[in-house]
């Protein structure tokens, strides 16, 4: 149960002034507030006035240019423990290996046997090719592994991002 005191007693009836004597001016409570600086008409507005755009304001990210390249595993199966992950960039359209890309986003995690939250650290190595991108991790437990990656190439606009599922075996 709520119950006043003299301090919140005094601040509603300050408050109930202040409405009603915008009520007399004609001003709505939106329009006071806007007009005394006190908040935002809307959230859209308060945004706009801080510089932040709405996403229907946002430029599209277009990936299209990178729909014909793909990351795929050199292979599934890899042994338990500390292991060496090679992942080979290609372009869909001639088969040939992408070297260069710049991958900013890496994950590995058991999500394939429902343990999203069982990670592993993952940190990329020196490429032993043009358009092999190796990766060091530990691989902790035999199952079924996701390597997430997101990548970047000089020239194309747009992310290559690839959801790997691999097999760590005894």
């Amino acid at each position: 149960m709520f119950t006043f005191t003299k301090g919140r007693a005094r601040a509603a009836a300050f408050a109930g002034l202040v409405l009603i004597g915008a009520a007399v001016v004609g001003l709505t409570t939106t329009d006071w507030a806007v007009q005394s600086g006190w908040s935002p008409a809307s959230w859209a507005k308060a945004a706009a006035g801080w510089g932040l755009a709405s996403p229907a304001t946002l430029p599209p990210v277009s990936t299209a240019a990178l729909k014909d390249h793909a990351f795929e595993l050199v292979q599934s199966e890899i042994k338990q423990g500390e292991a060496m992950v090679d992942v080979r960039l290609t372009d869909k359209r001639s088969g040939k290996p992408v070297p260069g890309a710049v991958i900013f986003a890496r994950r590995i995690d058991m999500t394939p046997d429902g343990m999203p939250t069982m990670t592993a650290p993952i940190d990329l190595m020196p490429s032993p090719e043009p358009g092999i991108y190796r990766f060091k991790t530990n691989l902790t437990m035999e199952g079924g592994w996701q390597l997430s990656l997101a990548a970047k190439m000089q020239g194309k606009s747009g992310t290559v991002q690839s959801r790997l599922v691999l097999k760590a075996v005894p």
